[in-house]
């Protein structure tokens, strides 16, 4: 059955799912719980959110995919993080003592876009008036973070039993231009489609290369790990050698909405039938009978 934790998560698909194929999106969340007290402007801390991305999806659900959606946004925690890629400098002093794990920050958490975002996009304001507790990062971790990672892998270890092997879309919208909080030099465009899959590594090279192709052959600009490699949920659940294969997808905003406004736009639906057929293009992949190798 479908599953929905209000404020947290919310899966489609289970009773239709025809396809070995599941899809999720960790950064379209909008429900702000009440405790977040952040200082930001709200109206600039949406532009952390992956914005209409779970809507965008729509026809991979009618196809006979299943789709998780993260309901809380991605600046409260990220599910697409590590639990430990936070600074201990992030924390009162002493805090981090208080935590079961060693943190081990990664340049995402240096640009205040770790596990909970310290800095406030596009320009990286402090995001909180003082260092966080470690309850507070705790009390996030198992009413958000958990069941979400929780939730994901059940519905690919269940697509998994069903089907033999299981197709993972991890899937993202991007800014037009590059932010101050970026890998990237400010300013710097990006392109139409970004497609991520760790160099390589974290699936059947013929999922990457159909996306490719059937993308560029619609015209688009489509780059591969440049910029965006796929991070934690790409790479904790992906074994291609076990027929799991994830792929992280970056869609650039502009092509479906107003960046400022976060409305959609008049290309919205064209966007939405690219994907569908995006999906239709991988179909020769899905319906390969799969050589399951671990139980």
């Amino acid at each position: 059955m479908d599953q929905h934790t209000a404020g947290v998560i919310r899966v489609r698909g289970t009773a239709s799912q025809a396809l070995p194929l599941v899809l999720d999106s960790p950064h379209s969340g909008t429900d702000y719980p009440e405790d977040f007290a952040h200082q930001a402007d709200p109206s600039r801390l949406r532009s952390a959110e992956d914005s209409h991305v779970h809507d965008l999806f729509k026809g991979a659900l009618d196809r006979g995919a299943v789709m998780l959606d993260a309901l809380f946004p991605r600046s409260y925690i990220d599910p697409n993080r590590a639990q430990n890629d936070f600074l201990p400098a992030s924390l009162g002093a002493a805090e981090a003592d208080h935590l079961p794990f060693q943190l081990e920050p990664t340049v995402k958490s240096d640009l205040g876009i770790g596990l909970i975002w310290m800095r406030v996009p596009p320009d990286g304001e402090p995001m909180y008036p003082q260092p966080l507790a470690a309850a507070t990062v705790l009390q996030r971790l198992a009413g958000y973070y958990q069941p979400y990672h929780a939730a994901l892998r059940e519905c690919l270890d269940r697509t998994y039993r069903t089907f033999g092997r299981v197709f993972h879309i991890n899937c993202h919208s991007m800014s037009n231009q590059a932010s101050a909080m970026s890998t990237q030099p400010k300013g710097t465009r990006r392109p139409d489609f970004v497609i991520g899959d760790r160099d390589g590594t974290s699936c059947d090279p013929l999922l990457t290369q159909t996306l490719y192709e059937f993308l560029t052959a619609q015209g688009y600009q489509v780059t591969i790990n440049d910029p965006y490699k796929g991070v934690e949920l790409v790479r904790a659940y992906s074994d291609p050698v076990h027929d799991r294969h994830s792929v992280q997808l970056e869609i650039n905003r502009r092509l479906y909405m107003d960046e400022t406004s976060r409305e959609k736009n008049s290309d919205f639906e064209k966007i939405q039938i690219v994907l569908e057929h995006a999906i239709d293009a991988l179909a020769p992949l899905l319906h390969t009978s799969g050589a399951k190798t671990a139980q």
